[in-house]
């Protein structure tokens, strides 16, 4: 997409989420003490209230849970049509992450593509999209 994305704004809770791509990682936070998942970012654990959560790194892979084709333009010069997609992240159960899926055309995404992050910095932001893989 040519025109640039509308980012998000950093806080003490999600900078680590949104700046971990210039590490080349996909971070989630993770509760130290029942090892739940937190997405989005929060300073307590959903499961067990604990407030002991840490970023983690995961794999960065999963699998396109379900998705949309947008032919609508938003922002002037951003480029349509192109996919938002909700991603299962492997190894971390319960989290999905919505997104897009770059690299290929519009109409070659399917529910069950195996995708890997691919990430696209903006200022300080990496955002993560995902691409298909075999």
């Amino acid at each position: 997409m040519a025109a640039p994305r509308v980012l998000p704004r950093l806080d003490s809770d999600n900078r680590f989420f949104w700046t971990s791509g210039a590490a080349g990682e996909l971070r989630l936070l993770r509760c130290q003490d029942c090892g739940t998942f937190i997405h989005p970012p929060r300073p307590v654990c959903r499961h067990c209230l604990s407030e002991k959560v840490a970023p983690e790194a995961v794999a960065g892979t999963g699998i396109v849970d379900t998705f949309t084709v947008n032919y609508q333009e938003w922002r002037p010069g951003l480029e349509v049509p192109y996919v938002i997609a909700r991603v299962a992240i492997d190894g971390a159960p319960g989290v999905y992450l919505t997104t897009n899926i770059v690299g290929c055309p519009v109409d070659a995404v399917q529910i069950g593509d195996r995708v890997r992050v691919k990430f696209e910095q903006q200022g300080e932001v990496f955002l993560p999209l995902f691409e298909k893989f075999a």
